[in-house]
C-alpha cells in the first residue's frame, strides 16, 4: 500500500476506507489509475474490514475476491469503502467500493466481492 501513498482513514466495527491519491506512477495509458489500484485498495479495505471483527491475534487472508469496473478511475484520489458482508468462523464474505473523487463529485468506479479466511499468527 505504501507503493500507492495509501492511507486508513475511517474504522469502524465490520468497516474501513482506505484512500490514496492518483499518482502518475500508477497510471495507464489513458491517464486513468491503473485498475490494480483500485483491486489493492479494494482488497485492502474489505480485508481490513474482517479484521475488526477478529482477536488481536488474527489476521486474515484473501481466498478469492472478484472485481467490477464500472468507470474509469479519473481524478484526485481513490477511495475504497470495505464492509463485511456474512461472518463465518472459517470465511468472511467481504465487499468493497471504490470511488474516485475529483473536487466535490465523486464516480463509483469499482466493486469487489470476496471471501477472507482468518488465520492465526
Amino acid at each position: 500500500m505504501a507503493t500507492f501513498g495509501a492511507e486508513i482513514g475511517d474504522i469502524g466495527l465490520g468497516r474501513v476506507t482506505i484512500t490514496t491519491p492518483i499518482l502518475e506512477t500508477a497510471t495507464q495509458q489513458h491517464g486513468f489509475a491503473h485498475a490494480a489500484v483500485s483491486f489493492g485498495i479494494g482488497d485492502s479495505a474489505a480485508g481490513y474490514s474482517a479484521l475488526t471483527l477478529l482477536n488481536e491475534h488474527d489476521e486474515v487472508l484473501t481466498v478469492e475476491m472478484k472485481i467490477n469496473l464500472l468507470a474509469p478511475a479519473k481524478g484526485d484520489r481513490l477511495r475504497a469503502e470495505g464492509r463485511v458482508i456474512k461472518p463465518e468462523k472459517r470465511l468472511i464474505v467481504v465487499a468493497a467500493d471504490v470511488w474516485a473523487d475529483a473536487g466535490q463529485d465523486s464516480t463509483h468506479v469499482a466493486m469487489l466481492q470476496g471471501t477472507m479466511i482468518p488465520v492465526t499468527v
